[in-house]
């Protein structure tokens, strides 16, 4: 064991997750700076379609998009990584202020600056901070036409409730005159949703279990990443992906002030994506304060770009 290196709040909740009956962490916790690369080069594998076919809606309806959404905006890009599917759009959109946030502070700064050279004349905000239990965005951001950005279907990594809430949070700080612009993966054949989270090559696998590494850096625990197994698969009945890491024989966890024993077979859940209908997700919107306006899919409509509007009281 070593020292934790995570604020007092992050090692207790790690801590709880890891006791609780069926164990968990957050999602969030996959993305380190390692974890951050190694989730660039999945979203590059053949498997895994999301990118590519949101990618596709983007290049074919970019245009249509930046006419309903008009230029000026402020931008906030919610986990927005290496900031290349923003600046994709820059040219288009013409944002007058770009908000990138990501709870990989350092990844985003890096990314920030040569993002800077290209697009001077955009005035860049980046703000390194976990932006899924809520969050108020700081005074430096414009106040008027604030467009959230939230695309890579990471909304799935919420339930339909925690959806629901996580959303509202966003209305809360839109402002009358905002916005958001949202990726959402939908419902297809269970088996090309199984292949896109459990890869040929194993990059998904060495993604989910470098979640473990990085944990053993916050919470100071000895987890031996070479006991352990990626798991995914689809559950048709919650409609999601589940990413799991298994224990590949009985074995025993320890950190400063906690430890647990696992059985071989035991779990670890560390991940779910949640897959939609387009009517299920605009009826989630309309709840959380969103008028739909516009709705893009790729041809087999795997996937939908969402534009909504913050319903005025």
């Amino acid at each position: 064991m070593s020292r934790p290196h995570g604020s007092a709040a992050v090692v207790a909740e790690i801590s709880a997750g890891l006791l609780a009956p069926n164990a968990h962490t957050s999602p969030k916790y996959l993305y380190d700076g390692l974890g951050s690369k190694l989730f660039e080069a999945i979203c590059e594998l053949p498997e895994y379609y999301p990118t590519r076919t949101e990618a596709g809606i983007f290049a074919a309806h970019g245009a249509d998009m930046a006419r309903d959404i008009g230029t000026g905006t402020s931008l906030i890009d919610l986990g927005a990584g290496n900031c290349a599917k923003a600046a994709a759009l820059f040219p288009l959109l013409q944002p007058a202020q770009y908000v990138p946030v990501d709870i990989s502070r350092d990844f985003l700064l890096d990314a920030v600056s040569r993002l800077q050279q290209r697009f001077p004349h955009i005035d860049m905000t980046p703000l390194g901070l976990d932006f899924s239990s809520g969050f108020s965005l700081p005074d430096s951001v414009r106040h008027r036409r604030r467009l959230f950005f939230y695309p890579g279907s990471s909304i799935g990594n919420f339930s339909p409730e925690q959806a629901k809430v996580f959303l509202r949070g966003l209305h809360a700080n839109a402002g009358e005159d905002g916005g958001l612009l949202i990726g959402v993966d939908l419902i297809k054949d269970g088996a090309v949703l199984d292949a896109a989270y459990d890869d040929a090559i194993g990059v998904t696998a060495a993604f989910n279990l470098n979640m473990l590494r990085h944990v053993n850096h916050l919470l100071g625990a000895d987890f031996d990443v070479r006991q352990w197994r990626h798991l995914a698969f689809f559950n048709q009945e919650e409609s999601r992906i589940e990413m799991h890491l298994e224990a590949r024989s009985a074995l025993t966890v320890r950190w400063q002030g906690g430890e647990r024993r696992f059985a071989q077979g035991e779990r670890i859940h560390t991940e779910d994506s949640y897959k939609y209908t387009r009517q299920s997700f605009v009826g989630l919107l309309e709840q959380s304060g969103f008028a739909t306006n516009r709705v893009w899919t790729d041809p087999a409509g795997w996937f939908a770009v969402i534009h909504a509007r913050v319903i005025r009281n």
